[in-house]
């Protein structure tokens, strides 16, 4: 676990960050919600409490004076409008950046501030709609009218935990005109003080009208540990308590007292602290012990090793369970399949604790599309749906850009300008829909738009005008669909800073290919178009087909396999030449693996053929062996490999030996590849 306080912080503050922005954006479409609006207060005001205690006070000032524009909103004296929203996501992105980078920041926060108080304070002069859950405006009073005695001492230990008493009389100042008091009654003697101990009690009197919950924010950190007593005085300046006061903090004390648990207190809602006046410290009930934690933080590089080590496991189980069916001890055929059995639950439970539900990343594309609409000016609806579907860790972190790179040519090429959607007859608000979903042993995740769809014709002339293809050459729609994923292709007529230089479409293919997964494109004239990423559940382990070619092994994907026939005869006789089966009236192309991987020595007399699926098409491997299946734990190939691009990584097998993991879509392009190399060689020499 991390030790470092400030690392610490960082982690935390990301998350409350990241609940801001989500918050922000869903004020944006429901601007009546006052417990949206308490969560963005609440998530402000525990960084500024976070950032102060472990020293980060460049972004505890920056927050106040965030937390001091915003509380208007909370107040219901500004209405929350789209630039409001628009200022406060800037506010947040400044506050990453002064958690992450404070010296290279410098001072772009006053003009985020200056442009936030302008608009808020540009309000006040109407009044903002009641929010759900809240009084009306109308009825809340704006100006103090009544004073109020607050007491309080500080857990012993808070000096110790960074808590700074001056900050915490600062923030009660702020509510309005306040005397402080220092309460010296329980400062020991110099010759047993604790040096590191708070003994000073503070007394602040304070005109509010009542300020009980805005209390509550302040102590948020220190409510479980601290003493903390609040009652009314009389307004003509009696220091004793107003007539009225008792039966008001009797209801204010049964408030504290009637919640069982922490569960009573409702999200949103400020809960009354304050406690009998002078009442002994030995009477008050000591506040219910909050629940034990049911999640744990765990440093991602322990799960890749814990995964590491379960894949070690498999592999030595696999080489006990070979060596049990070699032997004739009773004894040694049982421990081998009760460690079977064991091993096959940690694994499984080792790849549940590195799932991750893919709404992780959904969530950060709401603000892309939030802020791609204001730039293009275009009013888009984003919906997301399959957010608890759950895929490895390290497939979700490498498809964070590839999901960028589909949403934002959704938006800029798919969706149209408004004028254009009401030319088409179409709702002006374009949608984007992100959705992901369980597809047998891989999950389906998709980006639909309902813009214009592909212009075939146009792809056409941008591939001719590149060189991708010739003029006269014939493809079907869907082939020239494809042409959108190569390397430098953009049908773009000006370079913008969202498209027009050709990058993107062919990262989101590199890197799909790479985590073994496939793209599928639909497309319909005028009603839009739908891309879907197909992609296995894991990359840690993977269940495989073993063949053999000469005395080499390989691992083909279970997911990829079609089929198994055997090669007949007459085919088998030609080592070059009609490279087609007949599949049930289905013609099929073929690779030799033995070609493609220069195998010495002659084949089996008996072939087979794995047919497999690759893209739309179905092509056949041929093989000299088929094993079995297995359950393959997959290892990287060293740097030096890193070009062997046929290969997605390597195993070992029971006996020890490595076999080599096939990766099935690049194989069939170089074998393509090899065959045309072939034929034009072939063709020079018989000219």
């Amino acid at each position: 676990m991390n030790s470092d306080p400030a690392e610490t912080f960082r982690q935390e503050a990301r998350e409350l960050l990241e609940q801001l922005e989500q918050g922000l954006l869903d004020l944006e479409h429901d601007p009546a919600d006052a417990d949206l609006v308490n969560a963005v207060f609440r998530a402000l005001h525990t960084i500024k409490g976070s950032g102060a205690m472990f020293g980060f006070t460049d972004v505890a000032a920056f927050v106040h004076e965030f937390e001091t524009a915003f509380d208007k909103v909370r107040k219901g004296l500004s209405p929350i409008t789209p630039a409001l929203v628009a200022v406060a996501l800037d506010a947040k992105d400044h506050i990453h950046a002064l958690i992450e980078a404070p010296e290279a920041v410098g001072a772009a926060g006053e003009p985020i501030l200056a442009a936030l108080r302008r608009i808020v304070e540009g309000s006040d002069s109407f009044p903002a709609a009641p929010m759900t859950g809240a009084p009306p405006a109308a009825d809340t009073p704006l100006e103090p009218t009544g004073r109020w005695r607050v007491r309080f001492t500080l857990p012993g230990d808070a000096l110790v935990h960074g808590t700074n008493p001056l900050l915490l009389l600062g923030e009660i100042a702020d509510l309005g005109p306040a005397e402080v008091t220092a309460l010296l009654d329980d400062v020991p003697t110099l010759d047993v003080i604790d040096p590191e101990a708070c003994h000073l009690g503070w007394q602040v009197d304070i005109d509010h009208a009542d300020p009980t919950a805005a209390l509550d924010d302040v102590f948020l950190f220190l409510k479980d540990g601290m003493e903390l007593s609040i009652a009314p005085l009389a307004v003509a300046g009696d220091p004793g308590l107003d007539p009225a006061a008792e039966t008001i903090l009797d209801i204010l004390a049964e408030a504290t007292e009637a919640p069982d648990g922490p569960e009573a207190a409702v999200a949103g809602e400020a809960v009354p602290v304050a406690k009998a006046a002078g009442a002994p410290k030995e009477q008050r009930e000591p506040r219910p012990e909050a629940a034990a934690s049911t999640s744990l933080r765990v440093p991602a590089e322990r799960l890749d090793e814990l995964m590491d080590r379960v894949g070690e496991l498999v592999i030595a189980q696999a080489r006990l369970s070979q060596l049990a069916t070699q032997s004739s001890d009773i004894n040694l055929k049982t421990v081998a399949e009760e460690l079977e059995r064991l091993s096959s639950g940690l694994r499984d439970t080792t790849m549940g604790i590195r799932m991750v539900p893919i709404g992780s990343i959904f969530s950060r594309f709401r603000r892309l599309v939030h802020d791609l609409s204001r730039e293009l000016d275009k009013d888009i609806e984003f919906i997301t749906t399959g957010e608890e579907t759950e895929l490895d860790k390290t497939m979700i972190e490498r498809l964070a850009d590839p999901l960028v790179h589909l949403i934002r040519n959704s938006v800029d090429h798919g969706l149209e300008n408004a004028e254009a959607r009401i030319r088409a007859g179409k709702p002006v608000k374009g949608t984007v829909r992100l959705s992901a979903v369980y597809a047998g042993a891989e999950v389906a995740i998709s980006v639909t738009d309902d813009g214009a769809g592909l212009n075939a014709e146009r792809i056409r002339r941008r591939a001719e005008e590149q060189g991708l293809i010739a003029p006269e050459a014939r493809l079907a729609d869907q082939d020239l669909y494809q042409l959108i994923f190569a390397p430098g292709f953009s049908t773009a007529r000006e370079v913008t800073s969202l498209s027009g230089r050709g990058v993107g479409m062919d990262v989101v293919k590199r890197t799909i290919d790479g985590l073994r997964g496939k793209i599928e494109l639909s497309t319909r004239p005028g009603q839009g178009t739908t891309l879907t990423l197909r992609l296995p559940l894991t990359l840690a382990i993977v269940e495989g087909m073993l063949v053999r070619v000469g005395d080499g092994r390989y691992s083909i994907p279970l997911s990829a396999v079609e089929e198994c026939v055997e090669l007949p005869a007459e085919v088998a006789t030609h080592s070059r030449g009609r490279n087609f089966l007949d599949i049930r009236g289905t013609l099929v192309p073929f690779l030799r693996l033995r070609d493609l991987f220069n195998t010495p020595g002659e084949p089996d007399s008996h072939q087979k053929v794995v047919i497999i699926s690759s893209g739309e098409a179905r092509v056949g491997l041929v093989v000299d062996q088929i094993i079995g299946n297995n359950q393959t734990v997959i290892k990287q190939l060293s740097k030096l490999h890193a070009g062997l691009e046929t290969f997605s990584g390597a195993t070992i097998l029971g006996d020890g030996a490595v076999a080599l993991i096939l990766d099935t879509s690049r194989l069939v392009s170089f074998g393509q590849a090899h065959e045309e190399r072939f034929r034009a060689e072939a063709g020079r020499a018989a000219a």
